[in-house]
């Protein structure tokens, strides 16, 4: 079986599993999971697309920052996960959102690790993910991915923030003053 149907027949097997895993939020346009989604699509594409060259000439200056990023963008979200994991106590009103996922649902603002500094470390990893697989390969295509993926995960994030104010207020708003969205002390 050449590469490309391997390719392929993996990115239908792991959209499904994402469409299964975001159903909810598709079912709220503007949700940031709706969103979300579309940012992991563009990400499962340009890892597909670039994973032929993922090893080839490993030393190159673009592969040795590739490798940066994707290093990153696999420690934020294991350490933004743990903080949440343990901020999360269910409530009423966030309990029962089929957009949000088992992690998401907390009455507690996290505040603390990277949240300390960033309101979207999640969202800053994919972005290094997306990032990280395209400089594997730059060209038109992945650079488009990417792209997608960065405007797709800001406009998450901003969804995101909407929410966030919605259920928490002004805490959630002194939080944003106090913090930026995704790189500490710039943007």
């Amino acid at each position: 079986m050449p590469f490309a149907w391997i390719q392929i027949a993996l990115f239908v097997v792991v959209s499904a599993a994402l469409l299964y895993v975001s159903r909810g939020a598709l079912r709220r346009r503007g949700s940031h999971g709706f969103y979300r989604f579309f940012a992991w699509e563009c990400m499962l594409a340009l890892i597909l697309l670039n994973l032929p060259v993922w090893h080839v000439d490993p030393l190159a200056p673009h592969q040795l920052l590739s490798w940066l990023l994707l290093a990153l963008s696999a420690w934020l979200p294991v350490h933004a996960w743990r903080r949440l994991q343990a901020a999360v106590r269910p409530g009423a009103a966030r309990g029962d959102d089929p957009a949000l996922l088992g992690f998401e649902k907390t009455d507690s603002l996290v505040t603390d690790g990277a949240f300390r500094y960033i309101r979207h470390p999640m969202y800053t990893a994919l972005m290094l993910l997306a990032w990280g697989a395209c400089l594997k390969d730059i060209g038109g295509p992945g650079l488009a991915l990417a792209l997608a993926a960065t405007v797709l995960l800001v406009l998450t994030a901003l969804s995101d923030e909407r929410e966030c104010i919605a259920h928490f207020g002004d805490a959630y708003r002194a939080y944003m003053r106090g913090t930026k969205r995704f790189l500490p002390f710039v943007v």
